[in-house]
């Protein structure tokens, strides 16, 4: 037993006594046992649950970010495409606008050599232009379509005339008036055509 200090005594220290069950008391207010044995204050609890509660909508964060990211890339690989698309559409368009120019001109140099073939002139240095022409169109995929004694097909073809002959298949084409071309799988000029009828 401790005897309390006497305060009219200047000379002696004054001394608090707190029981055992005094300090068992005030100890468990601020710390707790884990199950795993370790201690820890509430404060230490409360900073991990926080730390958790935190780490959860980071984590949600991420996949909220990470779904946006996919929705963008694929946004932009769709405008990548269709930009490729309408480029390719746009080139295309012109080089068919100058190759439908260009065969009107191809036209006139293969009458001439009709012409000059019927008239007994010499065609060589026409056959010679064909000839480059010729591979100046194969060189841009440009090709003609063959319709004579083929059935009618209006993607490829452009009846203008009819004829009756009861030994063919009725829309049997008999004539071709003027070629066709296909460019890049495309038909750019239907081959103008007689058919037949029974």
């Amino acid at each position: 037993m401790f005897e309390l200090s006497d305060e009219n005594n200047p000379d002696e220290i004054p001394v608090n006594v707190i029981s055992k069950n005094q300090i068992n008391d005030s100890h468990d207010d601020y710390i707790q046992n884990d199950a795993d044995g370790s201690i820890q204050s509430d404060s230490e609890n409360l900073s991990i649950i926080q730390l958790e509660n935190l780490l959860e909508k980071e984590k949600q964060k991420v996949k909220d970010y990470e779904e946006k990211i996919k929705h963008v890339l694929a946004d932009y690989q769709n405008l990548h495409r269709k930009t490729q698309s309408d480029i390719e559409k746009g080139v295309n368009l012109k080089i068919d606008e100058f190759m439908l120019d260009f065969l009107k001109i191809y036209d006139d140099f293969i009458r001439a050599r009709q012409v000059f073939a019927e008239s007994k002139i010499n065609t060589e240095g026409l056959d010679s232009i064909l000839k480059n022409m010729d591979s100046l169109l194969a060189k841009y995929d440009v090709t003609p379509i063959d319709a004579l004694g083929e059935i009618f097909d209006p993607n490829f073809h452009e009846a203008i005339s009819i004829i009756t002959d009861s030994e063919l298949d009725a829309n049997t084409i008999t004539k071709e008036l003027r070629k066709g071309y296909i460019s890049h799988k495309r038909v750019i000029r239907p081959t103008l055509v007689e058919i037949s009828k029974k």
